[in-house]
């Protein structure tokens, strides 16, 4: 087999693997799994670690989409919009068995990958959304506030929390989930205006 053939065959196994025993999961037991040697295992990363890594940027960073953080800043389309396409998109994503499950016990288990993936959703995501709103509400230009930042990590909490029904609890969950999508988005733009009107009079 080719280095590179070999080396995707270890990481599509190694996401698969973590998914199912979280990173506690012992390369050896991946190892017999690919029916390897470990030694072959270590010959394509240097360690777990480094393994783990490459995890992290195959299931996480590489489906990162750019376009997502011009859609947020686009003014050509009303903040409620941008916002419903935005997690629509995003929860073609994020609903995946092996996204969700290495991401929850990889933050059980105190590895830093959930809490560098949330900095991006704050930085890229969530602050803009913020200055976006306050824009429309005429209110003055200034950083987000916590309390701000906090009403718009409701809204991210309750769009995923879908998928940790579906893959950690097990539960139904609407299908298709974008129709559900749009209400909680539709309904946290309902209350939001009125509540930074009431902080920031």
């Amino acid at each position: 087999m080719r280095w590179e053939d070999r080396e995707k065959q270890i990481l599509e196994a190694a996401v698969r693997f973590f998914a199912e025993n979280g990173f506690e999961g012992q390369t050896r037991e991946l190892a017999k799994r690919l029916g390897v040697s470990h030694a072959v295992i270590y010959r394509h990363f240097d360690s777990k670690e480094a393994l783990i890594e490459r995890v992290y940027q195959h299931v996480y960073t590489s489906r990162w989409r750019s376009d997502w953080e011009a859609l947020i800043l686009d003014r050509s389309l009303p903040l409620e919009e941008r916002l419903i396409r935005f997690y629509r998109d995003y929860v073609d994503c994020v609903f995946e068995y092996e996204w969700v499950r290495i991401f929850i016990s990889s933050g059980l288990k105190s590895y830093s990958l959930p809490q560098r993936y949330l900095d991006i959703i704050l930085s890229r995501i969530i602050r803009p959304a913020v200055r976006e709103l306050r824009h429309d509400l005429d209110l003055p230009e200034r950083e987000p506030t916590e309390a701000e930042e906090e009403l718009f990590w409701g809204l991210h909490g309750g769009v995923f929390y879908m998928a940790i029904r579906k893959f950690i609890y097990a539960t139904e969950v609407p299908d298709p989930v974008e129709g559900a999508v749009t209400r909680t988005v539709r309904a946290f733009m309902g209350g939001i205006p009125s509540l930074l009107r009431k902080d920031d009079p």
